[in-house]
């Protein structure tokens, strides 16, 4: 993807909103936050870049989503006709998602890592679960939860007994009760730190941009190469702005 960016407009991005938990009163206080922040920053956004995880369980029937989050959609749905690109990364609790945003929104939805070539800059993003070493389980659950037949199973699930199970998981989640900050425990443990260090080896990117790491990051890949993670929403409020020069990572205080 190539593109000039004008020198007026910025392109935005945050990850990790994790809507639905750990229950309706908080998640509803996020939403509200988050559309605060669109409102925010769409009068000088090129394009907004939503990074997975942005629900904490996302499902789409043949005829039924799931409840709720209707304050981010109708602004999303405001966005996009006023002709902003909006674009949506699957992350570990939301892949499935299919072609509702689509339709609906005319919001692109990518599964993988997208390079982004702006003002002659290498940008690689992605919601960031499943790359780098180790982790080999996770990898294969991913591989069989992205599967046809996966999806095809759930979806014989009754909607009451499929979210039923789904806000089951959502309680055990990680964001669901961890009620303090992430930490950092050294670059040596940075799980996509490594995997961004790995690729510029081979090919440059002045920055990689990701989520699902939980932790606001900035940290060196190499001389002329950064990698940002873009935190969450749920301690934490940050978001990236890029002029199409340099990534600032920021946190929103509306």
């Amino acid at each position: 993807m190539i593109t000039t960016l004008p020198s007026h407009k910025k392109i935005f991005f945050a990850s990790d909103f994790h809507l639905g938990v750990p229950n309706a009163a908080e998640s509803l206080a996020r939403e509200r936050r988050i559309v605060r922040w669109l409102d925010s920053v769409k009068h000088e956004a090129h394009s907004i870049y939503l990074m997975g995880d942005i629900f904490d369980f996302w499902f789409e029937y043949a005829h039924t989503i799931p409840k709720g989050f209707i304050r981010l959609q109708g602004k999303l749905a405001e966005i996009t006709d006023a002709g902003i690109p909006v674009t949506f990364f699957t992350g570990n609790h939301d892949m499935w998602m299919f072609d509702y945003f689509k339709k609906e929104l005319n919001i692109t939805i990518h599964r993988d890592p997208v390079l982004l070539e702006v003002n002659n800059q290498k940008v690689l993003i992605g919601h960031g679960d499943g790359l780098g070493p180790g982790d080999t389980t996770y990898k294969i659950l991913k591989w069989f939860f992205n599967s046809k037949f996966c999806q095809w199973l759930f979806g014989w699930i009754h909607p009451n007994i499929g979210m039923g199970i789904a806000h089951f998981w959502s309680r055990k989640s990680r964001i669901s009760n961890i009620r303090k900050e992430e930490k950092f425990k050294g670059e040596e443990n940075e799980f996509l730190l490594t995997y961004c260090k790995d690729l510029e080896k081979k090919t440059h990117h002045d920055f990689y941009i990701f989520g699902h790491r939980h932790l606001p990051l900035d940290l060196k890949v190499s001389e002329n190469s950064r990698y940002i993670n873009l935190g969450e929403w749920v301690n934490f409020n940050t978001y990236a702005e890029y002029d199409g020069n340099n990534v600032q990572l920021k946190t929103f205080n509306g």
